[in-house]
């Protein structure tokens, strides 16, 4: 009886050895297959593909983006397991993602862990209005389009302030954003870097100035910016709009009126463009806009925070094709250099070689040494 239990013991230890060994094996094997589809690039991938991972995605539902990505390799439990072991679970980083040939799903795992996401440029021109902004952001690769629905006031409420003009608001940079990131998460970004930008000028602004607040200061920089690209003449045109507002005269600046013109603009300002009154208008009215009329850089509100010294009131296009202005203290010598410019402008058309111009010059100084009264004001273009 004693022999048969021993048998039977026996027996029942060889049944539990086998059975461990199997699974032994079967544990080998699965674990060979794991560690294969782990370190395996996965098939289907062309180069140039991504994967766009969103807010709310989960593990399994990124592994269905693969799936439709044409990525057949991995069950998912293979998928979780994986993630479990790079401590991914739970811990995908929204963003695009490189799915370039030879990428293996520890590779994807780990990018998406990790958020080494691809990274796309948008740049915001300074200078531009937002119209130009508007135009721009739709045409931004893999930008979700949100803002495209909105009028300006809800644009504003949606980017978290409620009540104020869009424009001027948004700093002229180069900012990065991923696939799943909107032209709101961009403009957001914006809106804080201008924040940042105008309350670093306005700290440091000449404690003399006629600008009252710093919004004032950011629609006088939006001025300036439209009236030159040359950023050692913006401190001078900046000095030149300061004089005029501390005289109560008119600023009377070409860029306002186009702006209130309106997407009508032709190219072209006419007589009736000046004489028509708009809120933009500071050839009929005095002081600044109601609002910035562009996209002020950082040169522009330091140079209005700042303004140079001197004695200009007028200015007007060199002609010479430079892009820098003529400047001059009085009506008279502003005469001079219109036609001065004039005359620079017909040579260019006909092909002649410029002229000095001196000439011009010292007949408009005899012609206000001649003068009996003041000029008239006149525009500071």
């Amino acid at each position: 009886m004693a022999e048969k239990k021993r048998k039977r013991g026996c027996g029942c230890l060889i049944v539990i050895l086998l059975l461990l060994a199997a699974l032994a094996a079967a544990g080998v094997w699965l674990w060979q297959r794991y560690d294969g589809f782990a370190a395996s690039p996965m098939s289907g991938l062309e180069k140039g593909e991504s994967l766009v991972v969103e807010r709310g995605d989960s593990l399994p539902a990124v592994v269905r983006k693969l799936r439709q990505a044409g990525v057949v390799e991995g069950q998912q439990l293979e998928w979780r397991l994986l993630a479990k072991q790079l401590g991914a679970a739970g811990r995908l980083q929204v963003g695009e993602y490189a799915l370039e040939p030879g990428t293996t799903p520890r590779d994807l795992l780990i990018a998406m862990r990790d958020g080494k996401v691809i990274s796309h440029r948008f740049t915001l021109v300074e200078g531009w209005n937002m119209r130009d902004v508007r135009a721009a952001l739709a045409r931004a690769a893999l930008l979700k389009q949100e803002a495209a629905q909105l009028d300006d006031a809800a644009l504003m409420k949606a980017i978290g302030h409620p009540g104020q003009h869009p424009e001027g608001r948004f700093l002229p940079e180069t900012y990065l954003y991923t696939g799943g990131d909107s032209d709101l998460d961009v403009l957001k970004r914006a809106y804080e870097a201008m924040d940042r930008a105008v309350a670093a000028a306005w700290k440091g602004r000449d404690k003399d100035s006629v600008l009252k607040t710093p919004a004032e200061l950011l629609i006088m920089a939006s001025i300036v910016e439209k009236e030159t690209g040359i950023a050692s003449e913006r401190p001078q045109i900046a000095g030149l709009f300061e004089r005029r507002l501390k005289l109560g005269m008119k600023l009377e600046t070409d860029p306002t009126v186009i702006y209130g013109i309106g997407p009508s603009y032709d190219g072209n300002i006419r007589k009736r463009d000046l004489l028509t009154d708009t809120p933009y208008n500071t050839y009929t009215r005095a002081g600044l806009p109601p609002t910035p009329i562009a996209m002020p850089g950082v040169g522009a509100l330091k140079a209005s925070a700042n303004p140079a010294p001197g004695n200009a009131l007028f200015f007007v296009a060199s002609g010479d094709g430079s892009g820098g202005s003529l400047f001059a203290a009085t009506y008279a010598e502003h005469q001079a250099n219109v036609r001065l410019y004039l005359q620079r402008y017909r040579q260019q058309r006909r092909g002649d070689q410029p002229e000095e111009g001196k000439a011009v010059l010292e007949e408009a100084r005899q012609e206000e040494a001649g003068q009996a009264t003041p000029p008239a004001p006149g525009g500071a273009r």
